[in-house]
């Protein structure tokens, strides 16, 4: 049996083919457009990455698919025909910050980490799909006939190619509007934010029986893409975890049952559900600029190719008083200052471009490493975090990290680790066995100035948050 992965990411969508051996085949990868019309504002064409999805699909030509989605980005479109009202509103997009901290004024934190165990940041969906209640006039005509539908790419995808109306257990739990102890809709919720309940899909697991897609194929699995790649490492028992790094930097690691945190940092989240099967769960921690970050400095001409920034001459920027916060979206975990914006801090006349970028990828790096030990203090780690995505290739980047995490890293030789998990959920829902290689070579943690750097990295976070404060309002 033919199983493809359909990994429909924040910039792109791709189609890969799991052979019988365990080894990923890519087939086929389509750019789309992200569109910036107001400061913090990020959307995209829901038309568009569906078109995408459906030319993977006939590139595949499967019999089994496993559909990967961006987890906080959402929707609004018309029941009868299928088509948007409104652009797909992305994760990375703030427009709701303020909605989100007049909550907060409000003291309606404490409610929102009791049900959904998230804090209130515009990061998730609830805030979104307020403001599209609020501020799309089609919605709320279309909610008065009934026939307005809501909800995450996902289940917009699902509806216009299953015919069902459906999301899943995982990906429902990143919306701030799911019961995290019930797994249901949560009424409370939906009202805080304004959000219809009866608009929104019907919950179910993250593997089975999902319907079926144009040309006879089976949905077999579809999830929250970072979920994806935790399954695509191996992680299978508590206490392993992984880093992905995308767009941004995602950690993941499986906890033994509900770990519910009783203020916001690292976040509490269901990692799966296959069908008639119990829920696992994870706790999760976002640093949302990470490729994202590097890509803005290389339009702005600090470096010429990847090669040019995988070594610099010079000892790390940070050891010589040079810091970057790549705060350029906001502090996610376990920090959450959405208002908070990057900086470079220390700089001289005697710096340039390398310095810059050697400060750069050191900011990620320890922006990660205070995620790592947040959720490490809450669910010990077993074994070395398994770390993805483009700068688990940059040579300098690892061996920083394993400087300042604390903690062995195991690089898998596979890359593809969301379409990884995507296809082996797949298989193992249709009772298939496939191999599952783990060639990948270990780097080990060494405790090379760790304290005396993450105190810097903190006081130059801290700058940056009061920065926020001061010039906001808003209570970061």
């Amino acid at each position: 049996m033919k199983i493809a992965a359909v990994d429909q990411g924040t910039t792109s969508t791709r189609v890969l083919l799991l052979g019988t051996e365990g080894r990923l085949t890519p087939l086929l990868s389509l750019p789309h457009a992200q569109t910036y019309p107001a400061p913090g504002h990020v959307e995209q064409d829901g038309e568009e990455l569906l078109a995408n999805i459906r030319r993977c699909l006939t590139a595949a030509s499967a019999e089994a698919v496993g559909l990967a989605n961006q987890g906080e980005s959402c929707l609004a479109w018309d029941a009868r025909d299928g088509r948007p009202i409104c652009p797909v509103i992305t994760w990375q997009d703030d427009r709701t910050a303020d909605v989100t901290a007049a909550l907060e004024r409000d003291g309606a934190a404490a409610l929102v980490m009791a049900r959904a165990g998230l804090p209130l940041d515009a990061y998730f969906s609830a805030s979104k799909l307020g403001w599209i209640m609020r501020h799309v006039p089609r919605a709320a005509e279309l909610a008065a006939l009934g026939h307005l539908r809501l909800g995450t790419t996902d289940a917009f995808f699902r509806d216009r190619l299953t015919g069902r109306f459906e999301t899943d257990l995982a990906t429902a739990s990143r919306t701030s509007l799911m019961n995290l102890g019930t797994g249901t809709w949560d009424a409370e919720l939906c009202a805080l934010f304004g959000v219809p309940m009866a608009c929104l899909p019907l919950i179910g697991p993250t593997s089975g029986d999902l319907g079926l897609l144009p040309g006879g194929a089976r949905l077999a699995a579809s999830i929250v893409d970072q979920q994806a790649a935790l399954f695509g490492h191996g992680c299978r028992e508590p206490g392993a975890a992984k880093v992905t790094f995308g767009t941004g930097a995602f950690v993941q690691c499986l906890t033994t049952g509900l770990v519910r945190p009783d203020r916001p940092g690292p976040l509490p989240t269901v990692a799966w559900q296959p069908s008639g099967n119990p829920v696992a769960y994870a706790l999760d921690g976002g640093v949302y600029a990470a490729a994202s970050a590097v890509n803005w400095a290389g339009e702005l001409g600090l470096f010429q190719d990847f090669h040019s920034i995988s070594g610099f001459a010079k000892p790390p920027a940070i050891d010589r008083g040079i810091a970057f916060v790549p705060a350029l979206a906001g502090l996610g975990c376990p920090h959450w200052t959405r208002a908070a914006r990057g900086a470079w801090m220390g700089l001289s006349l005697a710096d340039g471009k390398a310095d810059m970028m050697q400060a750069l990828l050191e900011g990620i790096a320890l922006r990660t490493a205070e995620v790592l030990a947040a959720m490490a203090a809450l669910q010990p780690f077993q074994g070395p975090v398994s770390v993805d995505g483009g700068l688990s290739r940059n040579p300098y980047f690892i061996q920083f990290l394993s400087e300042v995490a604390g903690h062995d890293l195991f690089l898998p030789g596979e890359t593809e680790q969301t379409a990884a998990g995507l296809a082996r959920m797949a298989a193992e829902a249709l009772g298939i066995g496939r191999a599952e290689p783990r060639p990948g070579r270990l780097v080990r943690a060494t405790d090379h100035r760790r304290t005396d750097r993450l105190d810097r990295f903190q006081a130059a976070r801290e700058a940056v948050e009061g920065f926020a404060r001061a010039t906001t309002g808003l209570p970061g």
